[in-house]
């Protein structure tokens, strides 16, 4: 999306990204971008929750009129609604899971290099 976004704005159609990747996002030098703490996946909040669906929408639109400068990045003020921190569960892999997921890892590369191979 960051170099739809540059694509887009070169050709004249202003743009905001909004996204959890803060260190991506900037790397690719978006002109505007909303930032949430939320897990990946989940840039505008959880589904069905419209409430801060439309808040995160509104802080964008608010950036785009706001923005006075290439790559202005806006940190959005909504917590992702829970009790407890998704942090520490987020991308965590159990002992069992790595080898299970070793195992899918291992047949994925298989199957790309039987597909690459001519005949």
């Amino acid at each position: 999306m960051s170099l739809v976004a540059r694509h887009l704005e070169t050709n004249g159609m202003p743009t905001v990204i909004v996204g959890s990747a803060l260190d991506i996002v900037e790397y690719c030098g978006v002109p505007r971008f909303l930032f949430t703490d939320f897990p990946l996946g989940n840039p505008c909040g959880p589904p069905w929750r419209r409430d801060l669906q439309r808040s995160i929408a509104g802080q964008a639109l608010d950036l785009l009129g706001r923005a006075t400068a290439p790559r202005t990045t806006q940190r959005s003020g909504v917590a992702w609604p829970s009790d407890d921190d998704w942090r520490p569960r987020y991308g965590r892999v159990t002992p069992e899971e790595a080898e299970r997921l070793k195992t899918l890892g291992e047949e994925r590369r298989r199957r790309q290099a039987q597909s690459k191979t001519p005949g």
